[in-house]
């Protein structure tokens, strides 16, 4: 195993969009968690089971962003962290859009009423997770692109490393 450079250890500049994006990740995991133990929505056919699925996606996905990224991103990396973006980017705009749709028709049988705490925090988390994802998704895709190629590294895995100017 190979010894991290000094460039490895420096502030990758996704770190604060991956913190962000895993606290909104865990915070939409934690709130459906929260509401399918405490107010029971365990017990709803259809929607008790979603409820449980959201908590296990956004708190796999937030514990995945937590994991830090080196200055130099194999493409293994790469492809993992924007299919995890945009699993994130589904589990929040899926959750936010189920959510309002219930405020106003039946979705699966099931109607939410008003908006308490809950729902205005899970609001808050899936609005958060969208931007910053996107961010990030933007972020990567560009640092991928400009001036960047994959390249083996005789030292390990693949490496983004800078194209030289011709």
């Amino acid at each position: 195993m190979r010894k991290p450079a000094p460039s490895d250890l420096l502030l990758h500049p996704l770190a604060i969009p991956r913190v962000v994006a895993a606290a909104s990740l865990l915070a939409i995991g934690g709130v459906h968690l929260q509401q399918y133990i405490v107010q029971d929505y365990h017990v709803i056919p259809t929607i008790g089971p979603l409820f449980l699925l959201n908590f296990i996606t956004g708190t796999v996905l937030g514990v995945y962003f937590l994991v830090p990224a080196r200055a130099r991103v194999g493409r293994v990396r790469f492809l993992l962290d924007t299919l995890a973006a945009l699993s994130g980017l589904g589990v929040a705009v899926g959750g936010l859009a189920a959510l309002l749709v219930s405020e106003h028709t039946p979705l699966f049988g099931f109607m939410e009423h008003g908006y308490r705490f809950a729902i205005v925090f899970t609001i808050a988390s899936e609005g958060v997770a969208i931007v910053v994802l996107g961010i990030f998704l933007a972020m990567s895709l560009g640092t991928n692109r400009q001036g960047r190629r994959m390249r083996p590294n005789p030292d390990g895995p693949m490496t983004v490393t800078p194209v030289p100017e011709s």
